[in-house]
């Protein structure tokens, strides 16, 4: 019998591995110009939203608005990596997968800017 490749870990060592794994992710994607943008957006938008007058609920909101966003960025680049390994010629496939992740971000994005539009124009024109 040959031994495994890697071996799975377990129990504690398994959650310090897989948060090693999301940090290591975090720094892969932050390397990304449209995730650092994201990230000036979040922080621009929590601005704006501690500034209205929003209520901790809507901030909270904002953040999973937010950590959704980032999610969508960070599955979209692991799909443009992979197509870019599998796929380095151009290929109608290839341009759909990445079109579509694309697509995914900009409904995030859309969902993030219409949620904030909603809670900064109550607390504007509405108070």
């Amino acid at each position: 019998m040959t031994k495994p490749a890697v071996t799975k870990q377990t129990g504690f060592r398994h959650f310090l591995a897989a948060a090693s794994y999301s940090w290591a992710g975090f720094l892969r994607v932050l390397k990304e110009a449209a995730f650092r943008q994201e990230l000036g957006f979040f922080v621009v938008s929590m601005a704006a939203l501690v500034w209205v007058g929003a209520t901790a609920g809507e901030i909270v909101a904002a953040v999973l608005m937010f950590l959704g966003l980032f999610s969508m960025e960070a599955m979209n680049t692991a799909v443009e990596e992979v197509i870019d390994r599998i796929s380095p010629e151009i290929s109608i496939v290839g341009k759909h997968a990445k079109d579509l992740g694309s697509f995914a971000v900009a409904c995030m994005i859309a969902a993030c800017c219409l949620y904030l539009s909603f809670v900064l124009g109550k607390h504007l024109f509405f108070t």
